[in-house]
């Protein structure tokens, strides 16, 4: 495996970045706190795309790790639909 560590989000990372996607509300009001919004529309929360608003389960509080990988599957399923009937890939 690839050595991967986590590091907060810059202002440069938004600039850089297409989307930016939250799995939650305290992600996305983060994001929005350390981005100072959303000047350019590229902060998604993840089932957004499933036409949902809830959270992705977290498996830390839950300790369901399926549910949280059945609504990471249908999140990312959905963005994957979105970008190709938008043509980006």
């Amino acid at each position: 495996m690839l050595p991967h560590r986590a590091t907060q989000i810059t202002w440069q990372d938004y600039q850089e970045a297409d989307y930016i996607i939250g799995m939650d509300e305290w992600n996305m009001k983060n994001l929005h706190r350390m981005l100072k919004g959303d000047p350019d529309g590229k902060v998604y929360k993840l089932l957004e795309f499933a036409g949902s608003h809830r959270d992705i389960a977290d498996p830390w509080y839950t300790g369901n790790f399926d549910a949280t990988y059945d609504d990471v599957l249908e999140g990312c399923t959905a963005f994957l639909k979105y970008l190709r009937e938008n043509k980006e890939i």
